[in-house]
């Protein structure tokens, strides 16, 4: 969001004497806001003040400069004005006002203004919450501890942590309405702004944001009471309002740091134009954690019953008040109160028991245990959502003759669970590849020994060197004889060892393969080499412990495409063949040993052949359940094979 930034240098004269200021000493310049960005949308005023010996006249012209480079020279001030667009807030920046001192010298000053970062939060773990204690006469509490507060999250009691007495900084965002109908009381609002800054402590900051269909020109962060004056007065009223709208974007503006976010509303009340509903608005704050406090001027009687009672319900709701003075007196206590408020409040923190990130809102009641106290807090806050589900699927794609066809991102329609998907991802699968090489080492595989022993090693050494391999054998039994590693040394120490005898363990080697992947990140793949069917070494009964539909499950659970190499007429063709579609891979039968060779380099080519796609789901449900995703290429005739779905992350 661009936001046009105006820089505006005035004289010091009635701006109240900086700490620190002799009228006898040289000129010089002060920039006195923004002290920051404050991330709200519109128009920026920079102020920078002119500090001068008694009865000196102000510069004859003061220059501006934006990351050094010179922006404007205004010869017409004070005030001295220049526009600037501020294109990119995620940058960091250096504003800079020079001015020509009388003895030949230059004055000047510069501000750094630091880039925003965004930071998503990754998980709710503690919730902090501003509080104000009062006693029957309605005086502020102070020194409470922990043990004296109750506190409790959608009924259920919860553990306080800490307890914070010292109010931290705060950062007061006067939203002020400038619409024709608040032109009587321009003066009124003027000078109660001035009595708001009186109250501040040296570390609180103030943004001054007029708004009538929208927020407008913006002065701050800033500290400086003329300052905050001078934006005051400079608002013209004029249009009609849109106080929703202006508080909706208040309550989308980034948070500054540790500071408290507190917005104080001066309206009469009258919204016209705001085209957010007033829901969303008030849940958009709470979700800020942005108190409201509301000055609605001319009372009571000047604002509707609907009005009066939707602003009660904002400055309720946010645990800030609801003020409506009549006259200036009434106005100036009201900013009182206001500051007294902030400063007075603790800061607790919990630890909620319910650490689910569903979005939903949590209500809270705070209480003291002395019955006699009055707690004033925000009545709850809002969950984090679940992060977006974010499917990533991986394919092949075939012609009718089984050669690989290339693809773009246009050629492909994916649909998820019966629902049309925005592919937003597209490229070669080219991330390195975690393979398990279970390899059948039964007697009936004595015969080849030399020639499967040389095509797996063969295979090994092939392989890209990124990728990270582990070896399988399983005979009677299955064992990793060699576990993951980018080297080849323990893969081809463990062929080297390669002596069939015994049984036929398949349905044991294929799990293990699988509980090995498993635990492993990234892309994975099975190869198996067997001449057989899963039997013990006399024909009489199965080789393994696991069953068929264990292994089926196992896989299905697993992102791990499988390639099965099927050796002679014995093997089980139908399961291995089922089990390669079901996650991916495919089946290559022979009855030809000397064809070995050629059949892992065709497992190798499919691995470097695939293409990978990404899209964020439509369904953002986290129920760990399967979702089916069919891929289509309408515009080629190609056979595309996947996995053909994913599971949904879980809570």
């Amino acid at each position: 969001m661009a936001s046009a930034l105006v820089l505006i240098a005035t004289s010091g004269a009635g701006a109240g004497a900086a700490p620190g200021n002799d009228p006898t000493k040289a000129r010089s310049l002060q920039i006195t806001s923004p002290l920051g960005r404050t991330g709200l949308p519109g128009t920026v005023r920079i102020v920078a003040r002119v500090l001068a010996p008694a009865g000196e006249p102000g510069p004859a012209a003061v220059r501006f400069y934006v990351n050094g480079v010179l922006i404007a020279t205004d010869t017409d001030g004070p005030p001295y004005v220049a526009e600037w667009e501020d294109e990119n807030p995620f940058e960091p920046c250096t504003l800079a006002v020079e001015a020509d001192d009388v003895g030949g010298g230059a004055a000047r000053d510069s501000v750094e203004l630091t880039p925003f970062t965004i930071v998503e939060a990754s998980d709710i773990t503690s919730v902090g919450v501003d509080a104000v204690v009062l006693d029957a006469r309605g005086r502020f509490v102070g020194g409470l501890a922990a043990s004296q507060f109750i506190l409790r999250e959608d009924g259920l009691p919860q553990t306080i942590d800490l307890v914070m007495s010292d109010a931290p900084a705060a950062t007061f965002t006067l939203l002020i309405d400038s619409s024709q109908s608040m032109s009587a009381n321009a003066r009124f609002v003027q000078n109660a702004a001035v009595r708001l800054a009186a109250f501040l402590r040296d570390e609180d900051r103030v943004v001054v944001a007029p708004f009538r269909k929208g927020i407008t020109a913006i002065t701050g962060p800033t500290r400086d009471p003329a300052t905050i004056a001078d934006a005051v007065a400079a608002a013209t009223a004029q249009g009609g309002t849109a106080i929703v709208d202006a508080l909706q974007q208040v309550s989308g503006h980034a948070a500054d740091g540790e500071r408290r976010r507190v917005v104080v509303l001066v309206t009469d009340g009258y919204d016209e134009h705001s085209r957010h509903s007033f829901e969303a608005t008030l849940a958009s704050l709470k979700a800020g954690q942005v108190t409201v406090y509301v000055v609605a001027i001319g009372g009571v009687a000047g604002i509707s019953l609907r009005g009066e009672q939707l602003l009660r319900q904002i400055a309720r709701e946010t645990g800030g008040r609801a003020f409506f003075p009549w006259n200036s007196e009434e106005l100036a206590a009201a900013h009182a109160a206001i500051a007294a408020d902030v400063q007075h409040r603790y800061r607790l923190a919990y630890t909620p028991t319910n650490q689910q990130k569903d979005g939903t809102w949590r209500a809270i009641t705070l209480s003291a245990t002395d019955p006699s106290y009055r707690v004033r807090a925000r009545s709850g806050y809002q969950a984090l959502h679940p992060p977006p589900v974010r499917a990533s699927v991986e394919f092949t794609a075939t012609d009718h003759a089984r050669q690989y066809v290339d693809l773009a991102i246009d050629d492909m329609e994916v649909i998820e669970d019966g629902v049309i998907q925005h592919v937003d991802v597209f490229h070669e699968a080219v991330a390195p590849v975690a393979i398990v090489l279970a390899v059948d080492a039964s007697g009936s595989m004595s015969r080849a020994a030399g020639i499967v022993r040389q095509a797996a090693a063969h295979f090994v050494e092939t392989v890209r060197p990124g990728d990270r391999l582990a070896v399988v054998q399983f005979a009677d039994k299955a064992e990793l004889v060699a576990d993951f590693e980018v080297a080849r040394d323990g893969a081809l120490a463990a062929l080297h060892d390669y002596a069939p005898a015994g049984g036929t363990a398949l349905y044991d080697a294929l799990h293990l393969s699988v509980q090995r992947l498993s635990a492993t990140a990234g892309r994975r793949a099975i190869v198996v080499v067997t001449d057989g069917r899963d039997e013990n070494a006399a024909s009489t009964a199965p080789g393994s412990v696991a069953t068929w539909d264990t292994v089926i499950a196992a896989a299905h659970a697993t992102d791990a495409t499988v390639y099965a190499i099927g050796l002679g007429v014995r093997v089980e063709r139908g399961r291995l063949q089922q089990l390669a579609d079901l996650t991916g891979g495919e089946a290559y039968f022979t009855d030809d040993l000397a064809t070995l060779d050629a059949e892992y380099r065709r497992v190798l080519e499919d691995l470097h052949r695939r293409y990978v796609l990404g899209y964020t789901s439509t369904n953002a449900k986290r129920d760990g359940a399967w979702r089916a995703v069919e891929l289509r290429s309408p515009a080629k005739p190609v056979r595309l094979r996947s996995r053909g779905g994913y599971f949904a992350p879980g809570q």
